[in-house]
């Protein structure tokens, strides 16, 4: 007996690719920057390969690079000169984030959106103002309502920098209510929140820590980012940065959290994004070096396949070799 179904019949070429149901281009993608104050030259990132530290004299043409693959949204991560105890030098005039904001902005049509923690700027990597003997007990860690003036500092100072956007990612408390209020309180009301609204304690971060310099020095961030077991929690926490205003949301990592993507998709009228993050990265280019996997085809893959879950916009590492494989 014939089938009578026959889903293969659309599959042919041509028919193939007007019914394919989930489209991806350089517009929803977000390329990750890390700039460095320390150095005079770009720097190659060992566990993270194609990716430099690149210093603040070449972060104009390094965004150049960028926009020549089609991909217009550039994320800023600063590597300061110094750090110190309350990482002071993350809402500096004179900060590398604000410096390269003012360049980029200045001289190209970029659209930059910027990091605001202080994990980069601290002696202690941690996101926040530590709690007193936080380095010796380990149940202490970050004071949240403390921290949160800091951020407001931040964005403030990035806002005034330049940047369309910010992204808090500390995962405190509040956060987005308190830089919304500051932003505000300075006049500019434009300027975009993307919260990290559920940002998972994660193993896939280790290659973005040595890039960013961004290690905690002791203990680790359990209790303040999200226990990868839960996901009514990732729910709740959506719905208090929705409420404080955040205009984008963010998921961390992408790929393990397709179904947090999904469900935020589902109950929530924001723009979705997801941070296709550095662990995820690396594992692919490791299995392509040694020929397990087609680099270019699996790195696709993967991106469609947050595309898909409901992610409007995709925070990759990938961005400029996806972006110019669209050409291609």
């Amino acid at each position: 007996m014939n089938p009578i179904e026959r889903p293969r019949r659309l599959r042919r070429d041509g028919l193939r690719e007007l019914v394919s149901e989930t489209t991806l281009d350089a517009n929803n993608l977000i390329a990750p920057m890390f700039v460095d104050a320390t150095t005079d030259e770009r720097v190659a990132i060992q566990s993270m390969p194609g990716h430099e530290r690149v210093p603040i004299e070449e972060s104009v043409a390094r965004v150049e690079e960028i926009r020549e693959t089609g991909v217009e949204a550039v994320m800023l991560f600063g590597i300061p000169e110094s750090k110190d105890e309350r990482g002071s030098r993350a809402w500096a005039e004179d900060g590398v984030v604000q410096e390269v904001t003012r360049r980029i902005t200045r001289e190209t049509d970029a659209t930059v959106i910027t990091d605001v923690c202080l994990c980069e700027y601290t002696e202690h990597g941690h996101c926040g103002v530590l709690e007193d003997e936080a380095a010796t007990d380990p149940r202490l860690t970050v004071k949240n309502d403390e921290t949160l003036d800091l951020l407001g500092k931040i964005a403030v100072s990035h806002a005034e920098a330049g940047a369309e956007m910010v992204a808090p990612s500390g995962m405190m408390d509040g956060m987005v209510g308190a830089i919304r209020a500051e932003l505000d309180d300075a006049n500019y009301a434009d300027v975009a929140i993307m919260s990290y609204a559920a940002k998972y304690e994660s193993a896939f971060y280790g290659p973005f820590r040595d890039a960013a310099d961004g290690a905690p020095a002791f203990g680790d961030r359990r209790h303040y980012q999200m226990d990868p077991a839960n996901a009514r929690e990732a729910m709740r926490e959506v719905a208090l940065d929705v409420g404080e205003g955040a205009d984008v949301l963010m998921v961390k990592p992408a790929l393990p959290y397709l179904d947090i993507v999904s469900a935020i998709r589902e109950k929530f009228d924001r723009p979705v994004a997801a941070y296709n993050v550095s662990g995820e990265y690396a594992m692919l280019h490791a299995a392509a070096d040694r020929e397990w996997l087609d680099l270019q085809e699996t790195a696709l893959e993967s991106l469609v396949s947050i595309k898909r879950a409901g992610a409007d916009i995709i925070l990759t590492y990938f961005a400029e070799d996806v972006a110019a494989a669209f050409d291609e």
